[in-house]
């Protein structure tokens, strides 16, 4: 079918523009109805994250799987074979690479999702509200596939409409080139500003190269902190190169079964706040003991200090997955900091259990002193908080 709001002749095939724009609108629709659902069954957990409700939550998810259903009739289901015709003659035409393999498969996913969300709208159902939620939940995990991983084929789609990189300089020029970037780069005068990788798995890196006064924008092809690299392009500014450069590919994924519309339900968890208001509203050495001991528990409701050793070597995989020297080398960070936060988490559990065993209480003379906190005046705001800190470098 033709949605209303974008006809077309039915003798006339749909161009590489028109399918990428229904993909791509697709998944913007799914990411506002995922949007909405998570804010809706946020209403229906209490204050750790646990569903409470689940009457309502289920209500939320039928209303998000039918809204996922309607966006797909509306905008992939008239296209998506042909979107993934498209996307392997343009796979086919790439030359060599290591994520080639990668997005074959992601493309059969893709034609095998599609097949299996033909069949369960084909098939008949029983009718009301129940038949149609039986008939839609299966769906949503089929129309996810789509809304997370669709951007390969609709990049693939697009290449055809993507100008072919020439190299602007000679042999002769590109030493010359690479040679003033280096010596720039032994002063810390070359400014990396923009990373992507190209097609052929190669990365390039936009760079300001300064010389005295002056600083022209060049183009480096591969981990500049390695070995190797040369410069392949300068130019007048970062517009010039965005349009002779290779064009930037998707970029990839830290873990394979990422899933930005599928993520895992919350574990309940006590905020470090709530933690330290516990301590301060204990009386008790065994109340403040437990709060602390909260911090150090691990398992599925892990404390807060297990989850920034999480977080640690998470952040670890991350940078080695980078495979740049410099990536190789905040990954060793990040894993000798994590070992440190497991040393400091036994240290603070095994210090809250002393504190426990102490079997005491807070001394009578430490007594309250009642105070009157004033709220703030009519027709003012709080203090903006500081703006947070950013890296100079963009990445496509």
């Amino acid at each position: 079918m033709t949605p209303k709001g974008n006809p077309a002749p039915a003798d006339s095939p749909p161009t590489a523009l028109d399918l990428t724009d229904r993909a791509r609108n697709f998944r913007l629709r799914m990411a506002i109805v995922d949007r909405e659902a998570q804010t809706a069954l946020d209403m229906t957990r209490d204050r750790y994250g646990r569903i409470v409700h689940p009457d309502a939550a289920a209500q939320v998810r039928a209303h998000r799987d039918r809204a996922a259903v309607e966006a797909y009739t509306t905008y992939l289901a008239p296209c998506a074979d042909a979107l993934l015709d498209t996307a392997r003659h343009a796979l086919d035409e790439l030359p060599p690479a290591r994520h080639l393999e990668g997005w074959r498969t992601m493309l059969d996913a893709l034609a095998s999702s599609t097949a299996a969300i033909r069949r369960m709208l084909d098939r008949p159902t029983a009718p009301g509200p129940a038949g149609e939620r039986a008939q839609h939940r299966p769906l949503w995990p089929h129309l996810t596939i789509w809304a997370d991983h669709g951007f390969i084929a609709s990049h693939l789609a697009d290449l055809d409409q993507r100008q072919q990189h020439k190299a602007p300089l000679t042999v002769d020029e590109q030493q010359m080139w690479t040679e003033r970037a280096r010596a720039a780069q032994r002063r810390g005068e070359l400014e990396l500003t923009e990373s992507w990788y190209a097609a052929d798995g190669q990365p390039i890196t936009l760079a300001y190269l300064v010389e005295e006064d002056d600083s022209t924008v060049v183009a480096l092809r591969g981990d500049p902190d390695a070995p190797g690299w040369q410069v392949i392009g300068h130019y007048t500014h970062e517009y010039e190169a965005g349009q002779v450069l290779p064009a930037p590919v998707p970029p990839g994924v830290l873990r394979a079964d990422f899933s930005e519309f599928n993520r895992a339900e919350p574990a309940p968890e006590v905020s470090l706040q709530e933690l330290i208001q516990s301590v301060i509203e204990s009386q008790h050495a065994g109340d403040a003991s437990n709060a602390l001991l909260s911090a150090t528990q691990r398992g599925h409701d892990a404390g807060p200090m297990v989850r920034l050793q999480e977080l640690l070597q998470t952040g670890a995989q991350f940078a080695g997955a980078l495979e740049t020297v410099q990536g190789r080398q905040v990954a060793v960070r990040l894993s000798a900091l994590g070992r440190q936060i497991e040393f400091l988490t036994r240290e603070v559990e095994e210090a809250a259990e002393d504190l426990g065993a102490t079997v005491a209480v807070l001394p009578p003379h430490r007594t309250p002193a009642p105070r009157l906190r004033p709220g703030p005046a009519v027709g003012t705001t709080p203090p903006t908080p500081p703006p947070r800190t950013s890296t100079a470098a963009r990445h496509r």
